[in-house]
């Protein structure tokens, strides 16, 4: 019988030796074995993509990790996945597993601020290209394939401006010229998006924010296709990432609610949003919550659900009014990430090719709607507003 996604949380990754809801947790650096042949065909079994209850050794994980690994491969419709200590590490692992010297990468310029770091920076150091192509505008991305591009790397939404693309027309792209494709895919979650059934290669998350869900952990996921699968092990296994087995059961503690969570984080959203889009002070909600805009066709083309983080443009003369809304703020923490019970504000500062966002006294507030209760959610951000000028 074929389950569904929801009733997969509260099930997958139970322990069935030991009849526990839970996997147990298993520490491991030394794994031992009764004979050198038990060793040496365990090893080729897990060269020949083979799956296995534990690795040779602990760099490779332990059950707990494993635990973890089908589990998600399992909601993303995955061949394999691989974990990581972070949700950045994850996209390291993914870009550094195919680029090479020569080669071109074309990234969305809406994309993580580390990410456009570690393509414009250090991938020049080992002259691979990279060209940024405006997520607005398809044939931005289009006229910059060329015969040396070994990937498109997509963030969808946007980070911080939330542009939603036409994928289908990106994979349909990067299929005709034998191109891999990425996509971070932390926003929607596969809970409301499977990008490797759309036809991506890789489908990356930051289990550090809706996957975990308390803010307590930090851990990233890459999931893959069969055909790229050896080569993403490859450079997992000499790249040495290790996830540690506790960090691996808070995040399958957390997968267990993703549901539950994620449908309060949506609700919360739309009413906050009913109220933003009303007040004068905001420029722009960037959500897709407006029919008939481009954004909201995109969203609902590919999602069956919205999540909890988006964005507000300001209209203010004075920078630093801005910033008192956001300190005003009693029940919105200030700082890094989302995806965790509370809810964030936090001033962006964007990098942009296309300024599109960027105009003269435009603020841009990313704000994540966490799980308290909504009116209160409101009440807080009605007395800060006041603070804008």
């Amino acid at each position: 019988m074929k389950y569904s996604d929801i009733t997969k949380l509260k099930h997958l990754a139970q322990d069935k030796k030991s009849r526990s809801a839970n996997p147990a947790i298993v520490r491991a650096s030394t794994v031992f074995f009764k004979t050198m042949q038990e060793l040496i065909k365990h090893e080729k079994l897990v060269k020949k993509d083979k799956k296995v209850d534990f690795y040779e050794y602990g760099r490779g994980g332990s059950q707990t990790t494993i635990a973890l690994e089908n589990f998600i491969a399992e909601l993303e419709g995955a061949h394999r996945v691989f974990l990581t200590p972070t949700g950045f590490a994850a996209i390291a692992l993914s870009i550094m597993s195919f680029c090479r010297p020569g080669d071109e990468i074309i990234v969305t310029d809406a994309c993580y601020h580390p990410t456009r770091k570690i393509t414009s920076e250090l991938l020049k150091e080992f002259e691979v290209k990279t060209q940024f192509y405006n997520p607005d505008d398809f044939e931005s991305l289009k006229e910059k394939v060329t015969e040396k591009t070994k990937m498109i790397f997509v963030e969808n939404p946007g980070s911080s401006t939330f542009e939603f693309q036409d994928l289908s027309k990106i994979i349909q792209l990067a299929k005709k010229n034998n191109i891999i494709t990425a996509i971070d895919n932390t926003w929607g979650t596969p809970l409301f998006f499977k990008p490797l059934k759309l036809g991506f290669d890789i489908s990356i998350s930051s289990a550090t924010k809706y996957f975990s869900g308390h803010s307590d952990v930090m851990l990233g996921t890459v999931a893959v296709n069969k055909k790229i699968y050896s080569k993403v092990e490859f450079y997992n296994r000499l790249a040495g990432y290790r996830v540690s087995a506790d960090d691996a059961y808070l995040v399958l503690r957390g997968l267990r609610t993703l549901d539950v969570r994620l449908e309060r984080h949506q609700k919360n959203t739309k009413q906050i949003i009913n109220f933003l889009r009303k007040e004068k002070k905001i420029k722009e909600v960037l959500y897709p919550y407006k029919k008939g805009t481009k954004n909201y066709k995109n969203w609902k083309k590919y999602y069956s659900g919205a999540t909890g983080l988006l964005s507000v443009i300001i209209q203010s003369k004075s920078k630093n009014s801005v910033f008192k809304f956001v300190n005003s703020l009693k029940l919105f923490g200030i700082g890094q990430s989302w995806g965790g019970f509370e809810s964030l504000a936090l001033y962006q500062k964007i990098q942009r090719i296309y300024r599109k966002y960027i105009k003269k006294n435009h603020h841009i507030v990313r704000l994540h709607i966490g799980l308290e209760d909504p009116s209160e959610l409101i009440a807080d951000l009605k007395q800060a507003l006041k603070k804008i000028k």
